[in-house]
């Protein structure tokens, strides 16, 4: 009985640590929250990166951020993404020349394989905004953990007023599967931009986490 009401309960508890999180932060809380809170051990055995680039992607990100900053002053908001090492820029910058400077920046992050810039010129968006784009990642994040076949610690998810980018070593089919799942998990989704290294299906077999038989 007792088995029955926990997993009755797993679900509940996931969207209520979903939604304290979005009140913690609008930026990295939520991942954590999901990935470690609630799914803990599991999650961490189906990252498909290096523990390596685990470790480079949080120092990527650390780095960027703290030099961006800088540059933009008040004047810009630069959100930074890292996943194996490549690395994901949104947010709101003045204009070009700003945009070019941050990207030039970042470059400079000894482990930084690529770039995506995708920095909008404009005004700063406000709190309302980027608090929806925190709820959206968490519905996205426990809509991946609902369904069968994908693991959220393969993906890496980040939205910036109202996109979803995705990123993750995936296989094609673990592609168009997350993106059918993506498109209905939320209202307020403006569009899906896929940034994936691609693997093969043999690869995926050695990040699947086996239950533990019992004796």
């Amino acid at each position: 009985m007792k088995k029955n009401s926990m997993t009755r309960l797993r679900r509940p508890l996931l969207l209520l640590a979903v939604s304290a999180a979005v009140t913690v932060s609008l930026q990295g809380c939520v991942g954590l929250l999901v990935g470690g809170a609630v799914v803990g051990t599991a999650m961490t055995a189906t990252d498909r990166r290096s523990v390596g680039a685990q470790a480079d992607d949080a120092a990527i990100v650390l780095k960027a951020e703290a030099s961006v900053s800088k540059i933009t002053g008040d004047l810009g908001r630069v959100a930074v993404t890292s996943f194996n090492r490549q690395v994901l820029l949104t947010g709101e910058v003045r204009d070009e020349q700003m945009k070019a400077a941050v990207e030039k920046q970042v470059a400079t992050v000894g482990t930084v394989k690529s770039i995506e810039n995708d920095l909008v010129i404009g005004p700063v968006t406000g709190l309302n905004v980027r608090s929806n784009d925190a709820l959206i990642t968490g519905k996205v994040k426990a809509a991946i953990i609902d369904t069968k076949g994908l693991y959220l610690n393969a993906f890496k998810v980040h939205t910036d007023r109202g996109v979803v980018y995705l990123m993750g070593r995936v296989t094609q089919r673990e592609s168009k599967m997350v993106t059918e799942v993506v498109r209905h998990s939320s209202s307020g989704i403006t569009k899906i931009v896929r940034l994936f290294e691609y693997i093969n299906e043999d690869e995926i077999k050695d990040y699947v986490v086996k239950p533990s038989s019992s004796k």
